[in-house]
């Protein structure tokens, strides 16, 4: 290995963490110039989806296709708003109980499902998604039904500040977790699946204990901001958790870029952002999406998250081409 690329491996394991730690600073004065509580709760939403996309990841490194990840998200928040509604519990006891119901039905949901992949597995949750929903309506006095959920116990006041950066440090925290998973051996273990479960197998690797390991960790974390969710909304609609909600979480991650950790950070902050800057194409998203998705797959097969150097290799390759000469 050259010392040119010595120092730039080097460079990069300075220059990564302090790229990241300003961005948080700037995250974190951000509310002290904006003060619009519109583009305070764009910021809210745009940092609940980046976890719940974030920790769908987890689950399709895996080698797995889950289309009911905002069905877990559902059951976060519903419980957690039942629980604060019906027993009259803060809700600092509810969104960590949310978390680990949702966690609870997530194994118990990869283990029923654990000898089928890919495409079927993605068939079955979709199914499953769909019960959920079902689940949601038939215990109406509860849920109610259809209508939803209102009247849900509040965390903070009226002012979006306080929410803020509570979601802003659920979601520094999350993505720290999250990274740390993929990167320890566990993590590592999930991508030779993905590779090739038969090979994973022959070396002595448990394929139903690393998956179920996956979907529970996943199930966490979507769980967790789901039943935050709750508490900022404070209102619950069935609709918002059914199956086209998970293709969309589906498609942050695919159009950030599923080989990247960042993938799904910048495809969830560019595909929330600009519909809520463009308000008026904001009923057109499904096509919008479907449309990158489109010009990625052909483009950038690295998604969002490989422009920077799609650019610059091919600013590289225009000055490579301008240098030669005809002899």
């Amino acid at each position: 290995m050259s010392d040119s690329q010595l120092y730039v491996k080097g460079d990069n394991k300075i220059t990564k963490p302090a790229l990241y730690t300003g961005l948080v600073i700037l995250l974190a004065i951000l509310p002290l110039f904006v003060k619009s509580p519109y583009y305070l709760n764009v910021c809210i939403l745009t940092f609940t989806y980046i976890v719940a996309a974030v920790s769908l990841r987890v689950i399709l490194i895996s080698g797995q296709t889950s289309l009911a990840h905002a069905a877990f998200m559902g059951i976060g928040a519903y419980t957690s708003a039942v629980l604060a509604k019906e027993l009259g519990w803060t809700p600092w006891i509810c969104i960590p109980l949310g978390a680990l119901v949702t966690t609870g039905i997530g194994i118990l949901v990869a283990f029923i499902f654990s000898r089928v992949r890919a495409l079927l597995f993605g068939m079955l949750t979709i199914f499953f998604g769909m019960g959920i929903i079902y689940v949601i309506q038939v215990f109406s006095k509860w849920t109610g039904g259809y209508a939803g959920i209102m009247g849900i116990t509040p965390l903070f006041g009226i002012s979006k500040v306080p929410y803020y950066y509570f979601f802003l440090g659920i979601t520094v925290v999350s993505l720290l977790a999250l990274y740390r998973f993929e990167f320890c051996r566990i993590g590592k273990t999930l991508k030779t699946l993905d590779q090739s479960y038969l090979v994973a197998s022959s070396v002595g690797i448990d394929e139903v204990k690393t998956r179920v390991l996956a979907v529970g960790v996943g199930s966490f974390f979507v769980g967790l901001i789901g039943a935050a969710y709750a508490h900022y909304t404070l209102v619950l609609s069935p609709t918002s958790f059914g199956v086209l909600q998970s293709i969309y979480l589906v498609m942050y991650v695919l159009i950030g870029g599923l080989g990247s950790f960042a993938g799904p950070i910048i495809g969830t902050a560019v595909l929330v952002i600009i519909p809520e800057a463009f308000r008026g194409l904001k009923g057109y998203s499904p096509f919008i999406f479907a449309g990158l998705l489109l010009i990625i797959n052909f483009l950038m097969p690295q998604g969002l998250v490989g422009l920077p150097q799609l650019i610059r290799s091919r600013l590289e390759h225009r000055k490579g081409k301008g240098g030669t000469h005809a002899p």
